[in-house]
């Protein structure tokens, strides 16, 4: 399915309650949207600023409040990057800008799904250098003001984020330290500091889930909780032990699920997981 034009797809959503609306979201090629299940797509951010996209995501409490990470978080792009978020209130007709404008790269953006205005935001930062702006944002009033509320250092961003689907109380998040730099096509994306983090209280206070989980050359982490069973939880790693994690106990302890190198080998590029909503173990 197109659109063709758009260049590579680094974040898409559909819209609950509307199975044939979904929204694409491309490092060269803007927004589209198709409102048919993907038989025509047509662009709706042509008018911004900022083409490279890093992520999407609908408020589920109200399908019309879109929200649009800028800038592409999976590092294989040099020149690509964001100015933040923009928000529509209208399905995507019109766009306002409305901050982070120094995050650069945004890898994920998840939105409460009982309250659209509650948002959370995995800032990657600068792909050259260290730089203040990384980690998890949070904003409680629309994105008219942002608090962050996950941050490691100057060196480790934040790359994914995933609600417990029984109560957006819990969020789990993933850090990852990595560079672009312009004389390597692809260099190594495992510094430290890399790791998955939960929260149990909204975002306001955090914790490092280890137990189970590689902890030497650790990068990108992928995240996905069950819809279906909150407690079941994936992490697919990029590790010197990488491969897809799973936990039973809501990322207390978690067991290697496989090493495939083909589905965590480039973990730049493939550090994504999801779960069928109604199958925990359909991955």
């Amino acid at each position: 399915m197109g659109p063709f034009r758009a260049g590579r797809v680094n974040g898409v959503t559909g819209v609950a309650g509307q199975p044939s609306v979904f929204y694409s979201g491309s490092v060269g090629g803007g927004v589209w949207k198709t409102t048919n299940a993907g038989r025509t797509w047509f662009p709706i951010f042509d008018s911004q600023p900022i083409a490279s996209i890093g992520a999407i995501a609908v408020a589920a409490a109200n399908p019309s409040v879109v929200y649009v990470g800028t800038g592409e978080a999976d590092m294989r792009s040099q020149i690509s990057f964001g100015n933040g978020v923009y928000k529509s209130t209208d399905a995507g007709a019109t766009w306002t800008h409305v901050g982070l404008d120094t995050t650069r790269q945004i890898g994920r953006v998840i939105v409460d799904p009982g309250n659209p205005n509650v948002v959370f935001v995995a800032a990657l930062g600068h792909v050259y250098g260290a730089n203040p702006d990384r980690g998890v944002y949070r904003s409680q009033d629309g994105g008219a003001t942002w608090q962050r509320v996950l941050f490691k250092n100057d060196d480790v961003g934040a790359i994914d984020l995933a609600f417990d689907p029984s109560t957006a109380q819990t969020i789990y998040a993933s850090l990852w330290n990595t560079r672009r730099p312009p004389w390597s096509v692809y260099p190594p994306s495992t510094g430290p500091g890399s790791g998955l983090y939960k929260s149990t209280d909204g975002g306001n206070s955090w914790h490092a889930l280890t137990t189970g989980l590689p902890s030497e050359g650790v990068g990108r982490i992928g995240i996905a909780v069950a819809p279906s069973n909150h407690l079941r939880v994936y992490a697919i790693v990029d590790a010197k032990d990488g491969g897809l994690y799973r936990s039973d106990d809501a990322g207390g302890t978690w067991g290697k699920a496989s090493g495939d190198t083909r589905i965590w080998g480039r973990g730049w590029y493939f550090g994504k997981v999801v779960v069928d909503p109604k199958n925990p173990d359909l991955v």
